[in-house]
């Protein structure tokens, strides 16, 4: 499979700027990849298609404010900062992404907040757009993380719209999100609200959690036209002993397993043993899935609509099948679905 074959008739204004008013009410569509059936549904009607002792497992990792703007020492000049993953609690180092980077070298000191509250300097160039920055605070741990957190905006993507709004603070999170992490949202899994949860509960279907901390190289640009060629940016997985307890209970008893999202799928299929059953994982993954891949795990999927050329597109596509997949994205385009992070979803069986 080439880059190429992953472009779709798309537009921006079919990206959703908002949320549903309900987490469940966004629209659902049901693929068949057996009958090569579509269906339209909404979100909170996916319980249908899971009966008792069937398993979801969700991404409980949890979206921490990981946008800051300040200014360049000398000059003033506006800049923004991208937290990406802590490297040393004790030296308070960050890597980080630098907007603009051109203009920040090493040993510039970056200012932000009123009165300059939090300094950072620049100790290392990483990448073109990359840094390693050392936040200069006299205060304690606990203190300092405060005060950067405070200080740090939800990561909305600018592609939804520029402004982030008070509602981005509770919706731009799942309602399973409990481990701090993440600089992006395990998008699917925002469709579930406390309501749906309970009703699959009582239907005595099976929740499994486990954590990947979704980096922004899950959303990094694929800029080779050879797939083999593309490197996925190492991401954290924490997959837990009753996780993979129930899953595998579930696999032996025929029952269904869905991955709800890509970065389940993702960090599922890394922890895979050679009998295809899920093994305790606590590492980092930088897989990527694309055609042909055989699938060990999970059976079934729910997945927004993700943009064209991205890695999710073409995990789901493997997942999916090519043809069915790309097909049920042109229906979607012509029957309004909501494409993107607050968008629709799909439903994959």
């Amino acid at each position: 499979m080439k880059l190429s074959q992953y472009n779709y008739s798309f537009s921006p204004d079919m990206l959703a700027k908002y949320p549903t008013d309900n987490r469940d009410d966004s629209r659902l569509m049901v693929v068949d990849r057996r009958t090569g059936r579509i269906e339209h549904r909404i979100f909170k009607e996916i319980i249908e298609y899971f009966d008792e002792r069937d398993v979801m497992i969700f991404n409980n990792t949890k979206v921490f404010p990981a946008r800051l703007y300040g200014n360049k020492e000398k000059t003033g000049a506006e800049i923004e900062i991208f937290l990406l993953r802590e490297l040393n609690r004790e030296l308070r180092l960050w890597d980080v992404l630098v907007d603009p980077a051109r203009k920040i070298r090493i040993g510039n000191k970056l200012y932000f907040g009123d009165d300059d509250l939090l300094v950072a300097e620049v100790i290392d160039n990483t990448t073109s757009r990359g840094r390693t920055l050392r936040f200069l605070f006299d205060g304690d741990y606990d203190e300092f993380k405060a005060v950067l957190y405070r200080m740090g905006e939800t990561p909305l993507p600018k592609w939804i719209r520029e402004k982030v709004e008070p509602i981005d603070d509770e919706r731009y999170q799942t309602i399973f999100a409990k481990h701090e992490g993440a600089v992006a949202a395990p998008t699917a899994g925002m469709h579930f609200s406390k309501h749906l949860v309970k009703r699959l509960e009582i239907k005595g279907v099976d929740q499994a959690e486990i954590t990947l901390h979704v980096g922004l190289g899950n959303f990094r640009t694929v800029d080779v036209e050879d797939l083999t060629k593309h490197k996925m940016d190492s991401e954290q997985v924490v997959i837990p002993q009753d996780a993979a307890e129930m899953v595998n209970r579930a696999k032996r008893e025929g029952r269904r397993v869905c991955a709800v999202g890509t970065t389940v799928m993702r960090a599922i299929e890394t922890s895979v043993s050679t009998d295809g059953f899920m093994k305790p994982f606590d590492g980092w993954t930088n897989k990527f899935i694309f055609h042909p891949y055989e699938f060990s795990v999970a059976d079934c999927m729910v997945s927004n609509f993700h943009l064209p050329y991205s890695t999710q597109l073409m995990m789901v596509a493997a997942f999916g099948g090519y043809d069915l997949v790309m097909n049920a994205y042109q229906v979607a385009r012509d029957e309004k679905y909501r494409f993107g992070t607050y968008g629709d979803a799909m439903l994959i069986l």
